[in-house]
């Protein structure tokens, strides 16, 4: 029996670690799930029995203990095994096999789940060397730098496949682009990744593309576009990203009938690096104004008098600021309950910050192959944890061409009449 005991009370060989009740429960609680588990398979044939009245599914003694490695450490098991005589209709003996423990596993999936965290996060090859016995035991076998390498194999592989799926059974209402440079430790070149997230009708997220790029161009993107148009994917109502040229070009010419709106965060920090810091404060709050104005009526006088004050002297940043003017009103067209998610591209930005993060540990990826499928990865990790869009209700209305104006419903004249 396990026996807790207070420092000083036993010598040092009777005391037992917190790490040694962890394993110990852990071993426990899979010993007692695999008998539950067998016992409900048992009883659930009980009934059928041969032509002597024999049950055809019994229990038949234990399997050699295995050494399984738990995100408690590594716990030994002899897992209980069954006899089942049945055949199905084609003649083949019956089996039974433990979604618990099934045959060969040597380590919890969650394990598997916690190499690659620790590795994208920031964690080296090298380092895992002195990072995996700290965290699950001495005994952690197999768990190295060399299955970080057949990992980010994988990986490259699942990037491949990501990038030659079939499209047409998708459809996205919204899309957020942005063109993200990173830092390639053993090539000049930075390499821009194009990133592309989407919003389906049911109004949850997912990552539509993770491309390599060069500086943005007009070509790259079109490229991307066109490889997603080919695999069968629909223009989206709206796409949302920042003031660059050639992402916009390239929309225009592959999905000429989506809707533009540019990103307010990168358009308030264009203009207000146009006005000196001493007016920045009072600036960006009429640029909030703006941007957050109620109706596109109250947007545009908004506007004008932000113009009145900054004008005279400062018309760089009022030329920042009417570029595209009517691309940064889009979001009127759309329900209000879309706004705060059409205003702005940080959809994009906020789940890259964990590939940044990984920069900066690193000094950037060996090559620019390892640089995109680490996006990649984080990135599609990320997607669990997105947050569906607001209003998500609204967002089949929108995909079938319902109209709004300032973020109501425009109503058709047959919903009038009715």
């Amino acid at each position: 029996m396990l026996r807790v005991v207070e420092r000083g009370n036993e010598d040092e060989g009777n005391r037992l670690s917190l790490e040694d009740l962890a394993r110990e429960g852990a071993r426990r609680m899979l010993r007692a799930a695999l008998e539950a588990e067998v016992a409900e398979y048992v009883a659930a044939h009980s009934g059928e029995r041969d032509e002597s009245g024999l049950a055809m599914v019994v229990r038949n003694g234990r399997a050699r203990v295995r050494t399984i490695v738990t995100g408690s450490g590594t716990v030994e098991v002899a897992a209980p095994r069954v006899n089942d005589r049945r055949k199905d209709s084609d003649g083949v003996r019956q089996r039974f096999t433990s979604k618990i423990l099934p045959p060969y596993m040597r380590r919890s999936p969650k394990v598997d789940e916690v190499l690659p965290i620790l590795y994208l996060r920031g964690l080296s090859t090298g380092d895992f060397r002195e990072a995996i016995p700290a965290l699950l035991g001495e005994d952690a076998a197999g768990l190295s730098a060399t299955t970080i390498t057949r990992l980010t194999s994988q990986w490259e592989a699942e990037h491949r496949a990501f990038q030659q799926r079939d499209l047409s059974d998708r459809e996205y209402v919204y899309v957020w682009c942005d063109g993200i440079h990173v830092n390639v430790r053993l090539e000049d070149d930075r390499v821009c990744l194009l990133i592309i997230l989407g919003a389906r009708a049911d109004g949850s997220k997912e990552l539509i593309a993770v491309e390599d790029g060069y500086r943005e161009s007009k070509e790259s993107w079109a490229a991307v576009l066109r490889g997603l148009k080919r695999r069968g994917l629909r223009a989206p109502v709206v796409a949302v990203g920042d003031g660059a040229l050639g992402f916009w070009a390239a929309v225009r010419d592959v999905w000429p009938e989506t809707r533009e709106q540019r990103c307010w965060v990168h358009r308030l920090a264009n203009v207000l690096d146009k006005l000196p810091k001493r007016l920045q404060g009072r600036a960006k709050e009429g640029l909030h104004e703006i941007m957050g104005a109620e109706t596109r009526a109250d947007a545009e006088r908004a506007g004008k008098e932000f113009e009145a004050e900054y004008g005279t002297k400062y018309p760089k940043a009022i030329e920042s600021l009417r570029r595209d003017w009517e691309k940064l009103l889009t979001f009127f067209d759309f329900p209000a309950e879309h706004w705060k998610h059409l205003r702005t591209s940080n959809v994009v930005e906020s789940p890259f910050a964990t590939v940044r993060l990984r920069q900066r540990v690193t000094k950037g990826a060996g090559s620019r192959t390892k640089a995109i499928t680490m996006a990649f990865k984080l990135l599609e990790m990320a997607q669990a944890r997105w947050r569906r869009l607001d209003g998500s209700q609204l967002l089949p209305l929108v995909a079938h061409g319902v109209k709004y104006r300032d973020g109501v419903r425009v109503e058709s004249k047959g919903e009038r009449a009715a």
